[in-house]
């Protein structure tokens, strides 16, 4: 028997059986053990290792278990049979195979065309001022907490198996209420489609409506993420121009009487708080947009990140809630007004959209957290959720007029913006004498990161603005960021 002691685990993590039965299955693969070799009896692996019987015991039914080795009545265990043949292979010696993962692949992985990080990782002690990113610290978990327990002790077996890959219909329920109260969208549970945040719904949309080829237009400042999906289902991406009214529309319908690319199969926009520019798409565009969109037969996916966070007047209504047509593919998400780590998303659209998702989302996903799904359900229900927008909300604001009030004072010769009506960020111009990604660096080194036009810019290229965010920092913070921000420039 060619079995020796295996070697101690360093950090005595894995059990002396387990450590016996790698062992053995590695004499196995190595050659030295052949299929139909028999193993000594338990007593004398006892002996020879210097370990209990019942050691070597729970070791061979280990590998039994993953059919390693078969055991016959009165015979004895046995090297499975049905385990290939392998020749002998010859070591260094002291050289004991690595259980490591490989370093390399042993096959050819496709190039890929480019890289961004939307959520870099940064060292303890940065302060963030991504803009989008909401303050979980102002999340009270203790009643999702008691909603999930109350789940989970009523409904627990149902929502630990398989179900509906729309998402549990108490969610679903809430959402569309929610929708029909704040952003007037007439839509029923069956409407709504529960998603792992707005990035899978992007992602399932592009999968469901799009066709290799197919021209989807964009902001030529705007959401990477999203254009990466739409490349993912190989979609052609036109960017258009933005200005201060949002989406150039006359650009639009010069593309679309020139022809020259085909016929445009999707728009997405951002039109409540443009991203990254905060500007709201004018009246006039949106409804020229729905016109345009009912003649040319395109679909135009809203993406309605932070609907929530609007702080002076009244919130615009979505375009979703002035679609007669049925052209209009509703994208929102609970990430910003709850917690990013729940995943919830959701997509509103007429019925033959939704069931398309679903059918898509079985060969990818099959469902959401069922459990978790289910209990913010309820907190949409008794009214939590509508609650914590309201103390958020406020907070959110606050933060605006101390970014506003200190970026005034320390560098109102550098920077130039107009206060946002809403969301969760400042765009704002930089000097020409200042370059933004070089401000952004030497921000960096002192412990600030803040963004600058150029991920957002479908070709790359620089901007002369930076984006700051405001809502995950508290007051005293952003005061601290400013700081930073005057001492780097």
């Amino acid at each position: 028997m060619p079995l020796a002691m295996p070697p101690a685990d360093p950090a005595e993590r894995v059990p002396l059986f387990l450590r016996i039965a790698r062992a053995i299955a590695e004499d196995v693969r190595r050659g030295r053990l052949l299929p139909g070799d028999p193993l000594p009896g338990s007593r004398e692996l006892a002996r020879t290792l210097g370990v209990h019987r019942n050691t070597v015991i729970a070791a061979v039914r280990e590998l039994v278990a993953e059919g390693w080795l078969t055991t016959e009545p009165a015979r004895g265990t046995f090297v499975s049979k049905a385990l290939p043949e392998v020749a002998p292979r010859r070591f260094a010696k002291g050289v004991e195979p690595r259980e490591e993962v490989p370093t390399r692949t042993g096959f050819e992985l496709p190039a890929l065309e480019r890289t961004w990080a939307e959520l870099p990782l940064l060292p303890r002690g940065v302060l963030s001022m991504m803009g989008g990113i909401p303050d979980v610290r102002l999340f009270d978990v203790a009643p999702l907490a008691r909603a999930f327990r109350r789940s989970l002790r009523t409904n627990g077996p149902a929502l630990l198996s398989y179900g509906d890959p729309l998402g549990p219909e108490r969610l679903r329920t809430g959402l569309a209420r929610m929708l029909s109260a704040t952003r007037g969208l007439a839509a029923r549970e069956d409407n709504v489609m529960v998603t792992r945040g707005s990035q899978q719904a992007l992602d399932l949309l592009a999968r469901s409506l799009l066709s290799p080829g197919d021209v989807v237009v964009v902001e030529a400042l705007g959401y990477r993420p999203a254009w990466e999906a739409f490349r993912a289902a190989g979609a052609r991406i036109v960017p258009l121009p933005l200005d201060d009214g949002g989406l150039d529309l006359a650009a639009l319908a010069a593309l679309l009487d020139a022809g020259e690319i085909g016929p445009v199969r999707a728009v997405h926009l951002t039109p409540h708080h443009q991203y990254p520019t905060t500007v709201t798409l004018a009246a006039p565009r949106r409804l020229a947009l729905l016109a345009m969109a009912r003649k040319e037969r395109f679909a135009v996916l809203e993406d309605d990140y932070d609907h929530e966070f609007h702080y002076d007047g009244r919130p615009v209504l979505p375009l979703a809630s002035a679609d007669q047509a049925g052209v209009v593919v509703y994208i929102g998400t609970l990430s910003k007004v709850l917690a990013p780590g729940l995943r919830i998303g959701y997509v509103v659209a007429p019925r033959p959209v939704i069931q398309r998702l679903a059918l898509r989302r079985r060969y990818m996903d099959r469902q959401g957290d069922l459990a978790v799904e289910h209990a913010v359900g309820e907190l949409l229900e008794d009214g939590e959720v509508g609650r914590h927008v309201r103390r958020v909300r406020r907070a959110y604001m606050e933060r605006r007029e101390v970014l506003v009030t200190g970026l005034r004072q320390r560098l109102g010769g550098v920077l130039s913006f107009t206060t946002p009506a809403g969301g969760t960020a400042i765009w704002a111009r930089v000097a020409p004498d200042v370059s933004p990604d070089a401000w952004a660096a030497r921000a960096l080194e002192r412990g600030l990161h803040v963004q600058t036009a150029r991920p957002f810019a479908f070709d790359g290229r620089a901007r002369p603005f930076v984006r700051l965010g405001f809502a995950q920092l508290e007051p005293a913070e952003l005061r601290e960021a400013i700081k930073r921000l005057v001492a780097a420039l």
